[in-house]
């Protein structure tokens, strides 16, 4: 498997004490990937195969994140030396003819000095100061163009590793999408009316007065339940990797001011239940897209809009991690992964995902809840 080599070239080529080289990070995100493999095998044969799928999807997600990163890193530090030695170019020419000279001389040549032994003397003792500090220089010169030629090689052994990721990950999404489909063992707390929900969906025309409709679209009366989440306030996990794009009731970009938080992810990333909750709603809606409406506890609803698939039935009680969705897109171009244009920009995190929190029928601030303080 090509993983395990660009783990082995990298292992050969690389100090593994250098926690921000990258190199090491591209070792680290090979081994994320290789175990996503595993996994990815193992998942057919789990009890809880909708889990473990997910899980799998994840830990791809990781390890493709953490090669992108590493191989932009590797690609800016390479670009870095190269344009290092080329302004260095005479000097090093310079260094080099000396030591070659050094190196073809004869010593007893190397000790002749036209005033005689003491000239020679004299000569011998600067040679012996000098030889130090040209040794340092080659030996440094030598550990650039070595970092370069590595660099260069964990560049093209990476892009078949980031082949295998991509293409692992597309299969544990397809294999998650067959599992969720023949998932029959999730509790029920109410059946849809569908008419009902076609009916409530044409007479709305906002969130809110769709979100205060919710009750109505059930075939009969909706199971009650005592699931309370309110001890996690402000620390619940939010439901993909992201990067906040737009808090709550700023204005974005189009002059449009939501109660809602506007999370950038990566295409077709993998969104979930950041808690146990009740599927309220399933679908699209208005101008959001899909939508994904969670009930974790009495009175309180997670709205996630934006979504591409969305998973479930609208009824089922689904354990914290269940999957609810996949973000649009497309996965990158191996070329896009590489390249260092996007690095540090977020431009990479093409994609949308709008999260608003719903009280008693009013938006709350979603950072009430969610904790938005870390990258994903």
């Amino acid at each position: 498997m090509r993983m395990r080599a660009l783990i082995f070239a990298i292992c050969l080529a690389s100090p593994a004490s250098a926690q921000n080289d990258p190199s090491t990070a591209a070792l680290n995100a090979a081994r994320m990937l290789e175990q996503a493999s595993i996994n990815l095998t193992e998942a057919d044969g789990a009890r809880d195969r909708v889990r473990a799928l997910t899980e799998t999807i994840q830990a791809y997600e990781a390890g493709l994140s953490a090669m992108r990163d590493g191989l932009r890193m590797a690609a800016t530090r390479e670009a870095q030396l190269t344009a290092e030695l080329r302004s260095r170019e005479q000097e090093v020419a310079q260094l080099l003819g000396v030591l070659q000279t050094i190196e073809t001389t004869a010593p007893p040549v190397l000790m002749l000095h036209p005033s005689g032994p003491l000239g020679s003397a004299r000569a011998g003792m600067m040679l012996s100061e000098v030889t130090p500090g040209l040794n340092a220089r080659a030996q440094a010169l030598a550990h650039d163009l070595q970092e370069v030629q590595t660099l260069r090689k964990l560049q093209q052994s990476a892009a078949d590793t980031l082949v295998e990721g991509l293409t692992g990950v597309q299969n544990a999404r397809t294999s998650l999408s067959e599992a969720i489909a023949d998932r029959t063992d999730l509790p029920r707390r109410f059946v849809e009316d569908p008419v009902r929900t076609a009916i409530l969906i044409s007479s709305t025309e906002t969130l809110d007065g769709f979100a205060s409709g919710l009750s109505e679209i059930s075939e009969g009366e909706i199971a009650e339940t005592d699931a309370d989440v309110s001890d996690r306030k402000g620390r619940i996990e939010l439901p993909t990797q992201g990067v906040v794009l737009h808090r709550a009731d700023e204005t974005d970009a189009a002059g449009v001011t939501r109660p809602g938080v506007v999370l950038a992810t990566r295409p077709r990333a993998i969104v979930t239940a950041p808690t146990a909750a009740t599927i309220r709603y399933r679908g699209p809606l208005l101008e959001l897209g899909n939508v994904m409406i969670l009930e974790p506890q009495p009175g309180l609803l997670f709205v996630f809009a934006g979504l591409q698939d969305v998973y479930g039935d609208m009824g089922e009680v689904i354990p914290e991690g269940t999957p609810v969705g996949l973000m649009p897109g497309e996965s990158p171009e191996i070329g896009a992964i590489l390249s260092t244009s996007s690095d540090g920009t977020g431009t990479d995190r093409s994609e949308t995902l709008y999260i608003e929190v719903r009280q008693n029928n009013s938006p709350v601030d979603p950072e009430s809840w969610f904790r938005t303080d870390k990258d994903g």
